[in-house]
């Protein structure tokens, strides 16, 4: 079964792969893994988020290769959006963290005591 089938198949619903196995070494590892969420997606929306990133987010470029308007682009990249949890590229430092740094010298008391405060 290749992985479009399996996105067929699960129609969007949440599902755990349990068994993997190295193609090559007959290794197999078992256990409860989550897909990334890219995974979630239809094949048509994962076929869309690649012809995307390979045309380095030009909306432009995207209207040329499936020969659609600008709206239609971004109403799809927003339900795509939707779908898709962002992770937090600027997480608060840990309170460790601040004191280590705190210690090194590389920050102010009054810095350490702003990081701390800052909600997670």
């Amino acid at each position: 079964m290749d992985w479009q089938e399996l996105t067929d198949l699960t129609r969007g619903q949440p599902f755990v792969v349990e068994r993997v196995r190295l193609t090559g070494s007959g290794i197999a590892v078992e256990g409860e893994f989550e897909p990334p969420q890219l995974a979630g997606l239809s094949a048509d929306d994962q076929v869309f988020v690649a012809a995307f990133v390979r045309a380095h987010g030009s909306i432009k470029e995207m209207e040329r290769v499936f020969g659609v308007s600008y709206p239609t682009v971004k109403a799809r990249l927003n339900r795509i959006a939707e779908r898709l949890d962002f992770v937090d590229v600027d997480p608060a430092p840990s309170g460790a963290d601040v004191i280590d740094r705190l210690r090194r010298g590389e920050i102010s008391a009054q810095e350490a005591l702003s990081e701390l405060e800052r909600p997670e």
